[in-house]
């Protein structure tokens, strides 16, 4: 059974909504912040950090995208954008499929804290727990 965690954009976040290009720009920004962190170490981290492709899949550009594992510790991991309809609040959707490793849900929780850290927002983790980054009175 596949897994989510959620990303909810919440009074006292950087932004209201997020698009797929928007995770794609954070997602290239830990990347590079990974890099340089590799570049002051001598070693190559940004791969070890990050050992993911984005990928889309033809006909499904706006809906969704795939990180696509590099090493055999990594398969797939989903990200979708979308809205509740009760109460407008919007989300970024991480999802593992049933195949996914456990490589796969440790990369998974290290990338939605770092985007929820980074946008203050409210993070639902795979297991149901929640973190809180947004500021609350």
């Amino acid at each position: 059974m596949s897994q989510s965690a959620y990303i909810t954009f919440v009074a006292g976040s950087s932004v209201e909504k997020l698009s797929l290009q928007g995770i794609k720009e954070w997602l290239e920004h830990y990347r590079q912040q990974t890099s340089l962190t590799g570049q002051q170490i001598g070693w190559d981290y940004a791969n070890a950090a990050f050992p993911y492709t984005i990928e889309t899949k033809a006909g499904e550009e706006e809906r969704w995208f795939f990180l696509k594992g590099k090493a055999p510790l990594y398969r797939y991991i989903l990200f979708g954008v979308g809205s509740r309809e009760h109460d407008q609040q919007h989300y970024v959707q991480v999802v593992l499929p049933e195949d996914a490793t456990h490589g796969d849900k440790a990369k998974g929780n290290e990338l939605c804290k770092y985007l929820a850290k980074q946008l203050k927002a409210e993070l639902k983790l795979f297991n149901g727990r929640t973190i809180f980054y947004n500021p609350r009175k």
